[in-house]
C-alpha cells in the first residue's frame, strides 16, 4: 500500500478498487481488442501524483500572475500550495488529496496492477512462467533478451 492509499479513506479506496475490478471484468469480456484498447487507455491515464502536480502548478502560476497584476497578497497562494506539495512529498498526504482521490485518480501502483492483470490475461507473461519452471538461469536469459 502506498502513502497515498494509506492516507485515503477506506471508502474511497474501496470505490476505486471496485471500479478497477469492474473495468477488468468488462475488458476481459470484450476479448483481445478490448484488452489492447484498455492497455492503451491505461498508458495515458493520469495518476494522483500527476494530477496534484498539474493542479499545484496551475495554482502557483495563477497566484504569481495575480500578485503581479492585481495585488501582492496573492503571493500567499503559491506559498500555501508549496507547503501542500512539501507535505505531500514528506507524508504522502495533503489537503487536496481526498478531492483528487474522490475524482477517481489512482496511484501509479493501482494503474500498473490493472495493466499487469490485463497483460497476464492476454498471455504476455507466459514465457516468464515457463522460464521460472525451468529454473533461475532460464529466467535470466528470458529477461535479458
Amino acid at each position: 500500500m502506498t502513502h497515498v492509499e494509506a492516507n485515503t479513506p477506506d471508502r474511497l479506496n474501496g470505490r476505486i478498487h471496485q471500479k478497477t475490478v469492474n473495468s477488468l471484468r468488462k475488458t476481459l469480456d470484450g476479448g483481445e481488442l478490448a484488452i489492447q484498447s484498455r492497455i492503451e487507455e491505461l498508458d495515458r491515464e493520469w495518476d494522483v501524483e500527476r494530477a496534484i502536480e498539474v493542479t499545484a502548478s496551475t495554482f502557483v502560476l495563477t497566484g504569481l500572475g495575480l500578485s503581479v497584476t492585481v495585488n501582492r497578497r496573492w503571493l500567499v497562494l503559491p506559498a500555501v500550495v508549496a507547503g501542500f506539495l512539501l507535505q505531500h512529498a514528506v507524508q504522502g498526504w495533503c489537503p487536496p488529496l481526498p478531492i483528487v482521490r474522490a475524482l477517481g485518480f489512482r496511484t501509479s501502483r493501482e494503474i500498473e496492477s490493472e495493466r499487469n492483470a490485463l497483460k497476464a490475461a492476454r498471455g504476455d507473461f507466459a514465457s516468464l512462467e515457463g522460464a521460472r519452471a525451468a529454473g533461475p538461469n532460464t529466467l535470466l536469459s528470458v529477461t535479458e533478451a
